[in-house]
């Protein structure tokens, strides 16, 4: 392969904390130097002068939905890939929330032909906890690793029968198998479109209290206390939700968890026009739990930033509010997002890194992530402060509910890299 090197650059290494002026040098696929600021220019290999631009690794986005096997029409691995290495993703770990579920190695293995085949950017499969996500048995987990599974989830879909769950993450806890799960309790929680308070009131929205999360984290906890399982909750989105984290935490609990790029930059106001595009799930939060779960990031209590991607078609969201699909796109709009929390001095870049880059690729035992000698050269390269107005029209995802159509964002991905190959160059 042909050598690479960056000079000029400022290196976020989200590892060591810091971001220096320097650069890299990158053969067959992998770092091998680092060069100090004052470098003097190499004649060999392909030479890159970033401009002192921002270089970091590639971000490892934990919870992507590729809508293949059943609805290629939202997202297929394609158009997943091309909208990841535009946001600057050089790895996806994609839920098994497909139709039918990713709940056999005969139907992972065929998703991860698909993926290698159409995808320029990495694509680290997750299976279903329980056969057809229904919640009643548990998959292969064993056969399912073997096959290539990184992690084992239901998704959006609580197992609600304990007895169940709780075998499932003994089993899990017997093969070093992670479990990620949705903490959340599904009898408060059903049908709700809206966090419950007077303004979801006035707008005559179904809502749910933020305590459903809180019980179903603490249910959560009890059973990882019972089973020693490897867990990670996968969006934590509210305050309530926290003590009970960080007590699990230091109670030695292998426990981490996650939260998206929309429940850290929006709120729980923005449904005011009844905007479909911002129905998620869990719905957003206060502005208070938006800053809380913020600080959470900053603090390390929260480990794992992530899009949470879900496509969702024109007529699933063109419904009346409580009708609609719950879901955003935002593999391309997630580094963009991201940049609000540093611009409004809320998290700092290395910081940001560490959450969206270095603790997913950790937690799922990836040697990425870091911009360490050796490391994979997942790279991207990006400009905090160039301002646009997104438009949705302009995303590579075959669908586009984006929240964010046609607000004002700053930060922009110049390029991005994968072991070494540029698979996306802004033009």
């Amino acid at each position: 392969m042909t050598k690479l090197t960056f000079l000029n650059a400022r290196l976020v290494d989200p590892e060591k904390d810091e971001i220096v002026i320097g650069g890299l040098v990158v053969e067959d696929g992998r770092i091998t130097r680092h060069l100090p600021k004052d470098a003097p220019r190499l004649t060999s290999g392909r030479v890159i002068d970033c401009d002192l631009k921002y270089l970091a690794p590639g971000i490892v986005d934990l919870g992507v939905k590729v809508c293949e096997p059943g609805d290629r029409h939202k997202e297929s691995y394609r158009s997943a890939g091309l909208a990841a290495a535009a946001g600057g993703v050089t790895t996806m770990i994609t839920r098994p929330d497909t139709d039918p579920a990713i709940d056999s190695p005969e139907t992972l293995e065929f998703v991860t032909r698909r993926a290698n085949e159409a995808s320029p950017v990495n694509v680290l499969p997750m299976a279903a906890l329980t056969k057809g996500r229904a919640g009643r048995e548990m998959t292969e987990i064993g056969f399912l690793m073997d096959a290539g599974a990184v992690a084992f989830t239901d998704c959006d879909r609580v197992v609600t029968d304990t007895k169940v769950f709780s075998r499932a993450l003994t089993y899990a806890s017997g093969l070093g198998a992670l479990v990620v799960a949705h903490p959340q309790d599904p009898g408060l929680s059903n049908g709700a479109a809206a966090t419950s308070g007077k303004f979801a009131s006035l707008r005559g929205l179904p809502a749910v209290s933020p305590m459903a999360e809180r019980m179903g984290l603490d249910r959560d906890i009890a059973l990882i206390e019972m089973t020693g399982a490897r867990y990670h909750a996968d969006q934590i989105t509210c305050a309530r939700a926290l003590p009970a984290l960080e007590r699990a935490k230091a109670n030695g609990l292998d426990i981490t968890a996650g939260t998206s790029i929309h429940h850290l930059t929006l709120n729980a106001l923005d449904v005011a026009d009844y905007r479909t595009f911002f129905k998620l799930k869990p719905p957003l939060r206060d502005e208070q739990d938006r800053l809380a779960v913020a600080e959470a990031v900053k603090s390390g209590l929260i480990d794992v930033i992530s899009s949470m991607h879900t496509p969702q078609d024109e007529e699933s969201k063109r419904l009346p509010f409580e009708e609609a699909a719950s879901g955003a796109v935002a593999l391309e709009t997630l580094l963009p997002a991201a940049m609000r929390l540093y611009h409004a001095g809320l998290i700092d870049l290395p910081t940001l890194w560490r959450a969206m880059s270095l603790n997913p690729a950790k937690r799922l035992g990836l040697d990425s992530g870091r911009l360490a000698i050796g490391a994979p050269a997942d790279l991207v390269l990006f400009d905090p402060n160039t301002p646009f107005l997104m438009d949705r029209a302009t995303l590579r995802s075959k669908s586009r509910n984006t929240p964010f159509d046609g607000a004002r964002m700053q930060g922009k991905v110049l390029s991005t890299y994968v072991a070494g190959t540029c698979v996306y160059e802004r033009t």
